[in-house]
Formats: C-alpha cells, structure tokens, sequence
C-alpha cells in the first residue's frame, strides 16, 4: 500500500483462477456486469497474434525490456509458458488501485500466490467445478481438446484445487455462472463494509 492513501479508499485487487473449463472467463465477464473493475493488461514477450493489439490484448516487449523490469522489481507476479515471459506490472495496477478503482486480475495459481505475497490485501478468488466429471465434461464439450490434452489438464486441476484450499481467501463453486459472479459480489461487500 503507498503511503499517505487511506487504506478506505484503495481499490480491491481481485484474483480470479480456476483450472482449465471450470468457467473462469465467464464467471471473469460476469463480475464486470456486477461491479466496476479495471482489467489489468499483462505484459508478454511473444510475438501478437492475429487480431491482437498492443496494450489492449497485451503489452508486447522483447526479452530484455522485460528481465530489466523482473530486475527492477517492476512485476506482481511473472511467469515464463512455453519460453515466453508473462507478468503483471505493478505500478499500472497500484496506481488503478490509489485512484480507488477495483482492479481485476485472471491468473493462474502461482501467479494469484505471488501477487498475494507481493500485495498481501489482494482477495484471491478460485474457482471450483461441481465435481471432476463435470470439468471433464465441459473440456470435452469445447471439442478442440485431444484425450491425452484432457488427461494433463484433469491432472493439473487436481492440482490447483488442493492448492487452492490452502492458499486461496475464497472458494466458489461454479454450477451456475450468475451465481457465481453474485456470491463473490456479496463476499467483497461484507468484507469492505458499507
């Protein structure tokens, strides 16, 4: 927290996970039907994909702009997928915060775990699915998902969920998009006071 902001008039940093098909992005479009969140736009350094604009998709650097900003401490959290680099800066979304705006980050579970020793206010949100079969269901629903694929993202999901039950402040259950988006709506309510 900087110094000389009253800690009532700090935006909520929300990190949101969830392992892969629990419903993450549309429980993520929900929230923001819900309540007012500046989405944090992560740095990278792959090369865009088509359709992909810089500083709305991603903020796109080489390498070496982004180890000299690791070095300077300039990231909530990174991480390296696939030999590229992705992180969150963190003077953007400190400055969001300081402005009184909530802040929205969608990540992963080490990344959520970096982000909450690097800004220990952030409320970590997790995403559970109804049971294992439903996930599994829902990741062969997308059709564009191979048997071995569905197996390793089964795996990790295991994973992340018995993290999550450790590491994370709340744990929804995700059988109902709408009724997702409004528990944690409640949650951040009572828990920021009126």
């Amino acid at each position: 927290m900087a110094q000389g902001v009253d800690a009532a008039e700090l935006g909520i940093l929300l990190v949101v996970s969830g392992p892969s098909g629990v419903g993450k992005t549309s429980v993520v479009q929900a929230l923001a039907d819900r309540m007012a969140f500046h989405f944090s736009v992560s740095w990278t350094t792959r090369r865009p994909r088509p359709g992909e604009q810089d500083g709305v998709d991603y903020v796109f650097v080489d390498r070496a702009v982004f180890e000299h900003g690791i070095a300077a401490g300039g990231f909530l959290e990174w991480a390296e997928y696939s030999g590229y680099l992705y992180g969150t800066p963190r003077e953007a979304v400190i400055a969001h915060l300081e402005r009184g705006e909530n802040v929205l980050l969608d990540i992963e579970n080490d990344g959520a775990g970096q982000v909450k020793r690097a800004y220990p206010e952030a409320v970590l949100v997790f995403i559970l699915p109804p049971t294992m079969e439903e996930l599994e269901r829902r990741l062969r629903s997308r059709g564009d998902t191979s048997d071995e694929d569905i197996r390793k993202r089964l795996a990790v999901a295991e994973e992340q969920i018995n993290e999550a039950e450790r590491d994370f402040d709340i744990l929804v259950t995700n059988t109902e998009v709408a009724a997702v988006a409004d528990e944690i709506v409640s949650i951040l309510a009572a828990a920021t006071g009126p």
